[in-house]
């Protein structure tokens, strides 16, 4: 019984870190953390992530995520997604991703993602109204790290993937991990039904709200 309780606990966990927010000022906050992802991830310029990947990128997904648990396991994140358009980057699109599973961590932590969306193949992905599998359709690499990466050498991937936990930064593979979209938390934001394709390719006008993360990106 203690067993099932424990999973029981951790499913909720996973549940409720994924579940959509219905309010704008939900989102909001996860914009405003993804703008301060970013800079924290650029704080150290020798582990930073190149400007190269990031001026090549044609998208970007940022999500923090909690996992938690004792014996058995379970995490839950939530986040945004951005594109690249002809009109600079596009407002945010709101993402999720949870499970469980087997494990000894007791405790929890946080961990920063930063997922680099290397084709228009990969933005696509994002601007459906479904799942997306990293290292199904969407080939995945732990990304390049530091000053050394050349602008011009063609991505190994369609997603390069970055982690930040507890003051370690590195590239790091999530092949295997579902990310959803959250239609309710984008629908509170901008105020009305809205999809993915629409806010991605730029048919929305970005918030004033993404200002300061549209802003950090502009440098790339």
């Amino acid at each position: 019984m203690q067993v099932i309780w424990v999973l029981m606990s951790v499913l909720a966990c996973s549940v409720a870190l994924v579940a959509s927010p219905v309010s704008a000022e939900g989102l909001q906050d996860e914009v405003d953390q993804a703008a301060t992802i970013i800079e924290r991830f650029q704080a150290v310029p020798e582990k930073a992530l190149p400007a190269a990947v990031l001026k090549d990128a044609q998208g970007l997904a940022i999500m923090t995520v909690i996992k938690a648990g004792f014996v058995l396991s379970g995490r839950g994140g939530k986040g945004v997604v951005v594109a690249r358009t002809k009109n600079g980057w596009s407002g945010p699109s709101a993402i999720g991703t949870g499970g469980a599973g087997f494990g000894f961590q007791i405790g929890a932590e946080v961990t920063e993602f930063v997922i680099i969306l290397n084709t228009d193949a990969a933005v696509q992905a994002f601007s459906q109204d479904a799942n997306v599998a990293l290292g199904g359709s969407l080939s995945v690499a732990a990304g390049p790290i530091g000053r050394s990466v050349e602008a011009g050498v063609m991505p190994v991937a369609a997603v390069y993937t970055y982690s930040q936990s507890q003051g370690l930064f590195a590239g790091i593979a999530l092949e295997g991990t579902v990310i959803g979209v959250r239609n309710d938390a984008n629908a509170a934001y901008y105020g009305r039904a809205v999809t993915p394709e629409d806010i991605l390719s730029g048919k929305i006008r970005p918030p004033a709200g993404a200002d300061r993360l549209r802003k950090v990106l502009a440098k790339y």
